[in-house]
Formats: C-alpha cells, sequence, structure tokens
C-alpha cells in the first residue's frame, strides 16, 4: 500500500502577459496553448513525488490585471508556496516583482515561500520581442532581487520548449517539504 499524497497549495502571480497560464497548461498537459485567453482564476493539479515525498500539487493560476488586484487576494489562504512570475522580455513585469508582488504577497502570506521565476527565456535572444525597448532581464540580475525579496530561490523557464518547467514545480514542492530553517511553517490567513 502506498503512503498517501500530500497536499500543497501552490499559487502563481505576476503581471498579466507574463505567460502564467501557458506555463501552467504547458506543465499539466505537455501542450503549449495558441491562443491568449486571460485568466480570472483557475484551478489545475499535478500528481508528482520530489525527492521521495508524493505530492497532489494544486497549482492555482490567478489575473495579473490590475483590474483583479481586490479580488485576487481571495486566492491565497492557505497558501503553502507561490511561484512569482516575470517576462524576461518585459522590464516593467520584473520591476512590477519589487513594486506591487512582494507587497501584496507580504501583506497577506508573510511566511509562504516565494519561488521566482523568469518566463519566456525562449524570447530573450529574439530582438524583435523585447518590449519597452530595454534590454532583456539577466539571469543574472534575476538572482539579485530573489536575493533582494529573500526568495526561496530563482528559476528560468519557457512553456513552449519546456526548459526549465519541471523545475520550477519541484523546487516549489521542495520549497514546502524542506523549509528553510529560519522560516515559520505557517500558511497564510487573510482576517
Amino acid at each position: 500500500m502506498s503512503a498517501p499524497s500530500r497536499q500543497i497549495k501552490c499559487v502563481v502571480v505576476g503581471d498579466g502577459t507574463v505567460g502564467k497560464t501557458c506555463m501552467l497548461i504547458s506543465y499539466t498537459t505537455d501542450s503549449f496553448p495558441v491562443q491568449y485567453v486571460p485568466t480570472v482564476f483557475d484551478n489545475y493539479s499535478a500528481q508528482m513525488s520530489v525527492d521521495g515525498h508524493l505530492v497532489n500539487l494544486g497549482l492555482w493560476d490567478t489575473a495579473g490585471q490590475e483590474d483583479y488586484d481586490r479580488l485576487r487576494p481571495l486566492s491565497y489562504p492557505q497558501t503553502d508556496v507561490f511561484v512569482l512570475c516575470f517576462s524576461v522580455v518585459s522590464a516593467v513585469s520584473f520591476d512590477n516583482v519589487t513594486s506591487k508582488w512582494i507587497p501584496e504577497i507580504r501583506a497577506h502570506c508573510p511566511d509562504a515561500p516565494i519561488i521566482l521565476v523568469g518566463t519566456k527565456i525562449d524570447l530573450r535572444d529574439d530582438p524583435t520581442q523585447t518590449a519597452e525597448g530595454r534590454a532583456p532581464i539577466s539571469r543574472g540580475q534575476g538572482q539579485k532581487t530573489s536575493q533582494r525579496i529573500k526568495a526561496m530561490k530563482y528559476l528560468e523557464c519557457s512553456a513552449l520548449t519546456q526548459q526549465g518547467l519541471r523545475q520550477v514545480f519541484e523546487d516549489a514542492v521542495r520549497a514546502v517539504i524542506n523549509p528553510k530553517p529560519t522560516k515559520r511553517k505557517s500558511k497564510c490567513t487573510i482576517l
């Protein structure tokens, strides 16, 4: 008889159009969606084994658009880990990691671990895809911001090629099953 799987709630946040939904669909179905459909809230689930632990990973996809700023925190209670995404070809989404997303996460879930993820790495070398006329965000910039916001880890991935995709969710699980010793074990609540 196998051991029962542990439930882990992983909430994926970040600006609209950074690739959160594509990342989740690509990971859970092994296929890349061809059409953009803005998300309000969506849930996905993945059974996986990480470091010998059987886990049922509940993946919560959230809307990054400003219109949903008041609604989005309703998905935060009982979050075990956040995956905070930005697009490596969008400087605005990268800037919003520190100006918008970290304050929001910390206000609602101060002790929840965070995995910072740079998405769309397949577009980093494509000059036609760099938004806002700024250079793509480098791995070093991502790592530096990850340290500054005290994220558990910085990772990069591509939903299109699936490069680094599995690692994102394996490390999200590891952040919960092997927390840093200084972190208190608590889930977030909204009062």
